[in-house]
């Protein structure tokens, strides 16, 4: 049974993992994105900042090691920028992403989190807790996608 309910659950338990805290337990009669609900994501969205930061600074310094490392073989030389440039575009993903959880956390602070962009009605605390940063409801979201699909061909 615990099993079959962390399988059920496993889809958004790497947000929590990074956080430190257990999926939320909704309260009978809880008001959508109630204050609790609210710290909680807030606590959600702080650490992963904070792992972000981290994952950015310890690839500075591990970078400026490797860079010191002068490859004689060309095709060595060749894999290490490689691997540079791969680093660098991760980085880069996660310096947006950074920016999305600020833009979160805000519309935390001004208690706008958790409603779908588009049609206002509510995201979940399910789907948040997948993707804490999600601004639109999953009907939303999968016609932007398909949008997207039909644009690109």
């Amino acid at each position: 049974m615990l099993k079959k309910n962390v399988e059920k659950k496993g889809s958004f338990l790497n947000a929590l993992i990074i956080a430190g805290v257990k999926p939320y337990e909704r309260q009978p009669d809880e008001a959508y994105m109630s204050k609790n609900q609210l710290l909680h994501f807030k606590s959600i969205l702080h650490a992963w900042k904070e792992q972000l930061e981290m994952d950015i600074k310890y690839s500075v310094l591990r970078m400026k090691d490797e860079v010191s490392v002068n490859f004689p073989d060309p095709i060595d030389r060749a894999v290490q920028e490689e691997e540079f440039n791969i680093e660098l575009r991760n980085r880069d993903r996660e310096r947006k992403l950074i920016k999305k959880i600020e833009k979160t956390l805000k519309k935390i602070d001004i208690k706008e989190f958790g409603f779908c962009a588009l049609c206002d009605i509510e995201i979940g605390v399910r789907r948040l807790e997948a993707n804490p940063v999600a601004d639109l409801c999953i009907d939303c979201q999968t016609l932007e996608e398909i949008k997207k699909k039909q644009m690109i061909g």
